[in-house]
């Protein structure tokens, strides 16, 4: 999680797109170049040991003006973790 909160910091395309899902990723991210990230704050996380192939992670990004709640759900594909998709919150 805090890997790919740093890629959209960075605006770090071929990294998010990486540790995307095959199922679930896009063709391409419209990232914005004028969005700053200020803080990333890990609420809570279920599962996502050694011993699971899914968890969660549920955080709050915070950028200039405001902030993004989200669960996201994540599994281990080829022995590496990637997004699944997420589940905004408030």
């Amino acid at each position: 999680m805090r890997s790919r909160y740093t890629a959209f910091v960075r605006l770090d395309e071929p990294y998010l797109l990486r540790t995307w899902h095959p199922r679930t990723r896009p063709a391409r991210l419209d990232l914005d170049p004028g969005m700053r990230w200020t803080g990333l704050e890990i609420l809570g996380t279920t599962d996502g040991s050694a011993f699971h192939g899914t968890g969660t992670v549920t955080f709050r990004a915070s950028f200039r003006g405001g902030s993004l709640h989200e669960r996201s759900r994540f599994e281990r594909v080829d022995g590496a973790w990637v997004y699944v998709d997420g589940e905004f919150l408030d």
